[in-house]
């Protein structure tokens, strides 16, 4: 045999032992995400129980936990504008076992602002959209507006001296507040707080005369007239206030600034896992009782893929960069 034909077939060999190796190193990884899920899976959410978020995950724990074959387990971690939490599943193991049920506020506005542990595009893997609604623009019946246009004009009257609350620096209520008043040139004059439920205490009891508010926080009070809703700072008006017309309605054309909630997961997790774990929130979205009950929180469903939720990652981001930009906001 010559030496170019043994050299040759030394190469084809260990070509082939190379492949063997290749087989039964991939065979563990195939095998688990194939079978994924057979533990819980757990999910971090970046505001305490009970908050809006909690009210827009609940909803989908009882489908989607029948679709899996799995129990849901629910790990709070609020702290830092949900930017915490997000940290915190950005370094989990991308085995499908920690997802991250996360939202606007530290996905696409804080980043912009602020550096973080985490990178919103290379940190996470998107698996879908669970819904989206706007923030709810509420006052204190002492406060003399009854709607948008007498409320601008109470602003312009007396610049600077009209309070109104958030939740805190940073999140959709402070954005929303910052692009209303860049776009009719009022002043007013922020109050964040260290969370929605205070804050809306607070509207009530006359400590702030106005706030941004999140919608299943402030729904109730408003129901029950304890607070007066005069504006939703979405581009549709929410199922579950739908005599409260949106900002654009109210002379600001295509003034729009949502709040939305998703599944995401660390990067790199495998694409059988994203799948599953797709399919599971979307058939659970699907059915009209989580349907009912997200609307109840005054958002809308929406199923989709991964894709569609990376395109509004990256369109909110480029967005709310703008404006922290023009505004010269900062989160420090």
């Amino acid at each position: 045999m010559t030496h170019a034909l043994q050299l040759r077939r030394r190469q084809l060999l260990g070509a082939a032992t190379g492949l063997s190796i290749a087989g039964v190193l991939s065979r563990p990884v195939s095998a688990q995400t194939t079978t994924w899920p057979d533990k819980p899976v757990r999910i971090i959410l970046g505001y305490p129980p009970g908050g809006a978020a909690d009210g827009a995950a609940r909803p989908l724990e009882p489908r989607m936990q029948a679709a899996l074959g799995q129990p849901l387990v629910f790990d709070y971690k609020p702290g830092a504008g949900a930017t915490l939490a997000a940290g915190l599943a950005a370094k989990a193991a991308p085995d499908g076992y920690t997802l991250h049920f996360t939202d606007a506020g530290p996905m696409t506005i804080l980043p912009n602002g602020k550096k973080q542990a985490y990178d919103p595009f290379e940190s996470f893997t998107p698996i879908g959209m669970v819904c989206a609604g706007g923030t709810l623009l509420v006052a204190h019946p002492s406060v003399p507006a009854r709607n948008l246009t007498e409320l601008i004009a109470l602003a312009r009257a007396n610049p600077g001296s009209l309070a109104y609350g958030t939740s805190g620096v940073g999140g959709a209520g402070h954005l929303a507040a910052e692009q209303l008043e860049s776009i009719t040139g009022i002043r007013m004059n922020h109050v964040p707080y260290k969370g929605g439920s205070q804050a809306v205490a607070d509207l009530v009891g006359g400590q702030v005369p106005l706030l941004f508010s999140s919608m299943a926080t402030a729904i109730p009070f408003v129901q029950s007239g304890k607070i007066r809703a005069l504006a939703v700072t979405s581009d549709k008006r929410a199922s579950a206030l739908p005599d409260v017309p949106t900002i654009a309605e109210q002379g600001f054309p295509g003034f729009e600034a949502s709040v939305w909630f998703a599944l995401v997961g660390p990067a790199r997790l495998p694409a059988e896992i994203v799948a599953k774990a797709n399919a599971a929130m979307n058939s659970a979205l699907a059915e009209k009782g989580v349907q009912d009950a997200i609307r109840k929180q005054g958002y809308e469903p929406l199923p989709g893929t991964p894709a569609d939720l990376a395109r509004s990652i990256r369109s909110d981001y480029e967005k709310w960069g703008r404006l922290i930009r023009d505004r010269k906001i900062s989160f420090e």
